[in-house]
């Protein structure tokens, strides 16, 4: 079914693979379309509630392969456009998610690579790994994840890895609150799995949906708007099938089966 890809899923968890190592899991359009429908396919998937992106080889991703970027000059504005969307597509789906997605990080996570890290809601990484946005060291811009970039660790700390495309290691990625976890090489999957199942045992799904759902969009409203949606919001999550659920639970001093 995937080419570039693995699929797999175990115990309510989907596991996506990056499987093209010898171009460093370099993205080019199939890539990108087989991530669009492997994260739909988990999403779909009322077994699955975490998902856990992470990749084969050396490089967790090298961001956009270069020899498709040379190939898409020759295109017009509308085909550049057409393509720029469906990286944007990806993005979009991977930080809308209405399920919990873990990336795992075993090597340098570069450009759009570091991208796609940086819309997944949490991330576990090997302490040798390096991040950056690189594109402007090649006359390109870092334009999609940016949207998400300044969600994320502020303009500050965004402008200065945007604009000078600089590398930096996992400690510092931490600092900048760009990643989550340093695990070394030998624990990190048993890390990853431990946490995947902490929120699988502990963590209604629908709350999961509700919160990421806000997360995405109360940061483009203003206060009053934002208050406005949140009250909405909270209306709306005590009639969930979860919150009966818990409250029950709790109120009869019950384990909660998530």
């Amino acid at each position: 079914m995937f080419k570039y890809i693995l699929y797999a899923n175990t115990n309510r968890k989907a596991i996506i693979t990056l499987n093209r190592p010898d171009k460093r899991n370099a993205f080019n359009f199939e890539l990108v379309a087989e991530l669009k429908l492997a994260f739909e396919q988990a999403n779909n998937d009322d077994a699955i509630k975490v998902i856990i992106l992470k990749a084969n080889g050396k490089v967790f991703s090298a961001g956009a392969d270069l020899q498709y970027i040379e190939q898409l000059q020759k295109n017009t504005f509308e085909e550049n456009l057409a393509d720029s969307n469906h990286l944007k597509e990806l993005f979009e789906l991977i930080y809308s998610l209405p399920k919990l997605v873990i990336v795992q990080i075993e090597g340098h996570a570069i450009a759009g690579g570091c991208g796609l890290a940086t819309v997944c809601d949490f991330s576990f990484v090997v302490p040798e790994a390096k991040f950056g946005y690189t594109e402007v060291k090649i006359g390109f811009i870092p334009a999609i994840v940016k949207v998400f970039l300044l969600r994320k660790i502020g303009e500050g700390k965004a402008r200065e890895l945007l604009l000078t495309g600089k590398l930096i290691e996992a400690a510092e990625a931490k600092e900048y609150g760009l990643i989550n976890f340093i695990e070394n090489k030998d624990v990190i999957t048993t890390a990853v799995e431990k946490f995947a199942d902490k929120i699988i045992n502990d963590v209604s799904a629908q709350s999961i949906a509700l919160t990421k759902q806000m997360i995405a969009e109360v940061q483009s409203m203003d206060l009053g708007q934002g208050l406005n949606y949140a009250a909405k919001m909270n209306a709306q999550a005590r009639a969930t099938d979860d919150c009966a659920k818990g409250i029950g639970a709790f109120l009869n001093k019950q384990k909660i089966n998530w």
